[in-house]
């Protein structure tokens, strides 16, 4: 049995410490804040409560598997979960308004037929069929396996594999999403489509590899999930299954450095001058706080501060409509958007209209009565420090402009407001530590390896990695396959090749 030291208490970190406790193993989980969950957060006033994280999860099969490996109550016995259906509304920049259904093709390939012509859905389909290639190709190396060197090298490759072409002259599969966009979609709505899933994780489509088209697929095969009193009960339950694994947790507990003895990890330094011994360390730390932790225990991180998001969180009067779709992507400025968003542009929040995700969910858990509603608007935005987001009229103003463009997802937005409380990535960066407040994506194969995160094992014996930060990236699902991989790294060693 190990000692073994777990820096955060964020979702990753809480998967990999049940896990190890599992296995026999004494884990101590040190937090700065005083809470668990990381950037799964809830607020609540005046009897309405919003997730200021994640609102939906995706492949939930992960946390399924957590749940089982981990005690005898299944998840489903810790939470109650629903398929969101439909899955999606989306109303485009031209007024175009479809809702796709929930997990099934031919549902999604009538909606887009109805909405932008015939023909859309199907080539619609055959992209996201295309998307299941890369999924088949990369799910096993890329998400359920360590991260090695003699991996790594065909995870630099994009296994995007591009539409099939007649003639003599056949051009090359595209290297990016928009070229796959712009190649096999051409219609503006369903370009639009596509790249919304990318600029929801905080990814530029015009950068980024043919691979992102994975993202729309696993979204649209394995469905989107509600918990019941928002993704804060999912946090709350991981919690309670770490304390009943025996998990030891220390709130308001700052690591400020990993101790180092015999070229090894030994334990943690904290804020208030203790010491905590440990035989391994177990850090869920952004990469400034890494490097600030560990110096040397990785290389040099080459990838910049993600973008971050701005939630406005809505207390509305008068009661949810009967049939009213759960979530609602209203499309904005795309070149506006991307060029504030990813730093190509002038400096600032522009003046753009931003592309706002609704949340309407339909659960009295977040609302004093029937006779109100709880909503949240999220934008993905440019990370505290690129845009001063602690500055009030700056976030008040874009909070705005959300407000505005929202009202074509919730008529009559505007004079349903009671109050509304805005967050930030200055909010994020002052809770997690996560410089610039921003939010990580998952890894995509591709792009030279551009798109890995560090492994989970690191230059120095007996310290890991896990969460969004490290492999294989952000996202609750990814989150919890890190928390997987590392404890199989910790009780197998070298021999673990992955999770089952």
């Amino acid at each position: 049995m190990a000692r073994i030291a777990v820096i955060g208490a964020g979702m990753g970190a809480m998967a990999a410490a049940a896990r190890l406790a599992v296995a026999g193993h004494r884990v101590a989980v040190y937090e700065r804040s005083r809470t668990h969950g990381g950037g799964v957060g809830r607020l609540a006033r005046e009897g309405f409560a919003f997730d200021t994280g994640p609102g939906l999860l995706h492949l939930p099969a992960v946390h399924r598997d957590l749940f089982v490996k981990t005690g005898k109550r299944p998840l489903e016995q810790c939470v109650e979960m629903t398929q969101v259906d439909p899955a999606v509304r989306h109303v485009f920049a031209d007024g175009t308004d479809v809702a796709l259904p929930n997990a099934s093709r031919a549902g999604v390939v009538a909606a887009l037929d109805a909405a932008a012509g015939p023909g859309a859905g199907e080539r619609w389909s055959d992209l996201v069929n295309r998307g299941r290639e890369v999924w088949d190709a990369t799910r096993r190396p890329l998400l359920e396996e360590p991260l090695r060197e003699d991996g790594v090298e065909r995870l630099r490759r994009d296994p995007y594999p591009g539409a099939a072409r007649r003639g003599l002259f056949r051009r090359a599969a595209p290297r990016t999403l928009e070229a796959v966009a712009a190649r096999e979609l051409k219609d503006p709505r369903l370009v639009a489509l596509l790249e919304s899933h990318a600029l929801a994780y905080g990814l530029d489509p015009r950068v980024a590899p043919a691979s992102a088209t994975v993202l729309p697929y696993m979204e649209q095969t394995f469905g989107s999930w509600y918990v019941r009193g928002g993704l804060r009960a999912l946090a709350y339950a991981l919690y309670e299954r770490c304390l009943e694994r025996r998990v030891e947790f220390f709130f308001g507990a700052e690591a400020v450095g990993v101790v180092e003895k015999d070229g090894r990890a030994a334990g943690l330094r904290l804020a208030d001058g203790d010491t905590a011994g440990a035989d391994l360390v177990v850090a869920g730390v952004s990469p400034g706080r890494l490097a600030a932790l560990a110096p040397g225990a990785t290389g040099p991180s080459a990838v910049p501060v993600p973008p971050g998001r701005v939630s406005v969180l809505l207390a509305l009067s008068g009661a949810r409509p009967e049939g009213t779709v759960h979530r609602t992507v209203v499309h904005g400025d795309r070149l506006a958007e991307l060029d504030a968003v990813f730093g190509t542009g002038a400096p600032g929040t522009g003046s753009y209209r931003p592309t706002v995700t609704v949340l309407r969910p339909d659960d009295p858990t977040t609302r004093p009565d029937d006779a109100h509603e709880a909503v949240t608007l999220t934008a993905t935005v440019a990370p505290h420090g690129r845009v001063d987001w602690a500055d009030d009229g700056v976030a008040a103003e874009f909070a705005e402009r959300m407000v505005r463009a929202a009202a074509a997802a919730v008529p009559g937005l505007p004079e349903r407001v009671l109050w509304r409380e805005v967050r930030t990535p200055a909010h994020t960066e002052a809770e997690t530590g996560a410089e610039g407040g921003g939010v990580p994506a998952p890894v995509l194969a591709g792009a030279g390896g551009a798109y890995l995160r560090p492994a989970n094992t690191t230059r120095m014996p007996g310290l890991y990695l896990v969460g969004g930060f490290s492999h294989p990236g952000g996202g609750l699902a990814h989150a919890g396959m890190s928390g997987a991989l590392v404890a199989g790294l910790v009780v197998e060693g070298a021999d673990f090749r992955g999770s089952q």
